[in-house]
């Protein structure tokens, strides 16, 4: 356990803990296609510079490759924020696979 802080306020004083709260949630995650032919993957770009050349690349070469259906290319507000949940949901309804990316 780490050092308490006491703040005083005129006649009060307020102790804080930095212990927190432990919250577990378990998540089953569907299993990864066997193959990718008539896929449709997803990207979630953190709009890092680049990513978007990066993801044409790499949807021309699953396309060619390995027979995916479709590329599906989304943007985030930024790169510190996490995704709306219209865009994971969209992600979520249209795609099979779906990879979160940053580039530079």
């Amino acid at each position: 356990m780490g050092p308490l802080v006491v703040m005083a306020h005129s006649d009060r004083i307020r102790v804080l803990s930095p212990v927190g709260e432990v919250r577990r949630r378990v998540l089953a995650a569907p299993a990864l296609p066997s193959e990718l032919r008539g896929k449709t993957i997803g990207f979630l770009d953190n709009t890092k510079a680049n990513f978007d050349r990066l993801v044409a690349d790499m949807g021309g070469l699953l396309r060619e490759g390995f027979g995916v259906k479709a590329i599906v290319h989304r943007r985030k507000a930024n790169a510190s924020t996490p995704a709306a949940p219209e865009i994971l949901e969209e992600l979520a309804k249209a795609c099979d696979l779906v990879f979160a990316g940053s580039a530079d």
